[in-house]
């Protein structure tokens, strides 16, 4: 049976952050996810995970400035400490809640920063994170993100991901696989997931054109989830999209594509 989790960052957004771990549970979901959790204490996250029954499987790194348009300072070279405080930050949290999965965006290259720059910045930093991450039994994500929603994006597609990991050389580093951004920059999704599988350490979904829940665009969900199944995906799918209307009323996809 595929296992969704409900992404706490995109869904439920009705009401405020803390409270959506409650809605999450009502639905139906019993693993969540998010983008930053650092808006609550990891006491009071801990506190929802346990009166609810649920899971948080993964999280991001520390992104930046967010609400001032960053997208990750992970390719940044005059913020290499600022990142390092990240991963810090990230490992307190994932410890205290269980989670074992920790995702690095690599943010907007610099302008003033060459593509060579960014990449041996991203390198270094990925390999510190992987270290650091690895001392606890957390592994590293790193995700491919669409250049039309987010221009200038350094890691757009999942090769160049893969080719990323590569260079790396950490074990526990893998590619987390937005099914989303990929349909945007390279299409061949169930290829690209077959050929890849064993890079892959997540997945998440959303609907094309829009971001909205999956069924609302062109993206052919009911084949995807049967051929994750064939191919032996084990792990949760996690659902970072937009609902269309409110989240509660767009959740029967799950039936309807998914049974």
């Amino acid at each position: 049976m595929t296992v969704f989790a409900a992404n706490l960052s995109m869904l439920f957004t009705e009401a405020p952050f803390i409270e959506r771990f409650g809605r999450a549970a009502r639905a139906g979901f019993t693993q969540v996810e998010c983008q930053f959790p650092y808006e609550a204490t990891p006491q009071a996250i801990q506190a929802e995970l346990q009166a609810h029954g649920l899971s948080l499987i993964l999280h991001n790194l520390p992104a930046g400035n967010w609400a001032g348009g960053e997208r990750g300072i992970a390719c940044h070279p005059d913020r290499v400490e600022e990142f390092k405080r990240g991963v810090d930050q990230a490992i307190t949290y994932a410890t205290a809640l269980g989670v074992k999965k920790i995702n690095c965006l690599a943010g907007i290259k610099p302008a003033s920063v060459s593509d060579e720059q960014a990449r041996a910045t991203l390198v270094s930093n990925l390999r510190h994170a992987a270290q650091k991450l690895a001392a606890h039994g957390i592994d590293l994500l790193i995700e491919p993100i669409n250049t039309f929603d987010i221009p200038g994006f350094f890691v757009s597609t999942t090769a160049q991901g893969v080719a990323i990991l590569d260079e790396v050389g950490a074990s526990n580093a893998y590619i987390q696989y937005d099914v989303y951004h990929m349909q945007r920059m390279e299409g061949e999704l169930a290829g690209t997931i077959n050929r890849y599988l064993a890079r892959i350490g997540h997945i998440q979904i959303a609907d094309n054109p829009g971001r909205n829940e999956p069924g609302t665009g062109e993206i052919h969900y009911a084949f995807l989830f049967a051929h994750l199944k064939r191919i032996g995906w084990k792990g949760a799918i996690g659902c970072e999209y937009k609902p269309a209307a409110g989240t509660e009323q767009g959740l029967g996809w799950r039936q309807q594509l998914a049974s």
